[in-house]
């Protein structure tokens, strides 16, 4: 018999459980990306929060540096040693250190490892619909609503373009 999906009893009610229990998910670009993942809030039964327990293996980074304009993010370092990126600064952590990326920061953020160890940690997020992510490496914009991603450079002032 394979595990369920989530925590849920038979009566849909989400009970507590092990972390063991819920599936890990893998992330991988190229030799520069790649993390593991488990989506502990879902399995739970969350919807309105994101909580991830990820794994960031030695000389990988999580993902491209970035920010959000409605979304917040949250890290705790369980275990090992990572770098997180803050725009141009870099910054050395460890077991116990948090870190909170306020949604509308416009400096880029990125995890990287550094280390010769696996980096244990969770992430928790606010997910938002409308949520506008900006690459400041890539000049990438991504819009959640759409579904799309716009290259920052191809920007328009409001009556460009406009018969009058």
């Amino acid at each position: 018999m394979s595990e369920p999906a989530t925590s849920a009893d038979a009566a849909g009610v989400f009970e507590p459980f092990h972390v063991d229990r819920v599936p890990w998910q893998k992330a991988f670009k190229g030799e520069r990306f790649g993390t593991e993942f488990q989506v502990l809030s879902e399995f739970g039964g969350g919807r309105q929060i994101t909580v991830c327990m990820e794994t960031l293996p030695p000389g990988r980074q999580a993902n491209q540096a970035h920010y959000h304009m409605l979304e917040e993010e949250h890290v705790i370092v369980l275990e090992g040693t990572m770098t997180v990126r803050l725009g141009d600064r870099a910054h050395v952590v460890g077991e116990g250190h948090y870190v909170c990326f306020p949604a509308g920061q416009k400096v880029g953020h990125s995890l990287f490892n550094h280390s010769r160890a696996p980096c244990r940690y969770l992430i928790i997020g606010n997910p938002q619909a409308h949520d506008v992510a900006v690459f400041p490496e890539t000049g990438r914009v991504s819009v959640r609503l759409t579904g799309e991603s716009y290259r920052k450079s191809h920007t328009m002032e409001y009556w460009e373009e406009v018969a009058t």
